[in-house]
């Protein structure tokens, strides 16, 4: 594996209103959390934004069920949270992680790498997205 792929970040794309919500999020947390703030600031400046509606359901946004994969982990399927919902043994992993961080804006068949709070690095590979639950129901119509 190359280190110009690792070192290189894909193109994310960001609806609106979780970009708004993040923005917020980062800033206001950035004085307990700064690593992770910046690092969510640095993803959301690069990020293209689209119309939150228009966002295709394989696009990670808040709310999104992941399954991804590590060289040393394997296969590993969360939902992507805010804080305040998170809960890693029912694998809900929060924004304001490293991982949750890297994972925002990227799609199916995407890579990144991040780096972990113990600075290790890491490169992980999208393998299916499913959109949140609320997605799907305005989607329909409900």
């Amino acid at each position: 594996m190359s280190t110009t792929k690792s070192q290189r970040k894909p193109p994310i794309v960001i609806g609106d209103v979780d970009h708004e919500r993040l923005a917020l999020l980062a800033s206001g947390a950035a004085d307990r959390f700064p690593e992770v703030a910046d690092e969510l600031m640095a993803e959301l400046d690069r990020a293209k934004i689209k119309p939150q509606a228009k966002l295709g359901d394989t696009i990670i946004q808040m709310g999104s069920k992941v399954t991804f994969s590590t060289a040393v982990d394997g296969a590993k399927t969360v939902t992507l949270v805010f804080p305040g919902n998170a809960d890693i043994a029912s694998g809900r992993i929060s924004i304001l992680t490293p991982i949750g961080a890297a994972l925002i804006g990227l799609t199916e068949g995407q890579s990144i790498a991040w780096t972990d709070r113990n600075g290790h690095q890491h490169e992980l590979t999208i393998e299916t997205v499913k959109p949140p639950e609320t997605a799907k129901a305005a989607a329909s119509g409900e």
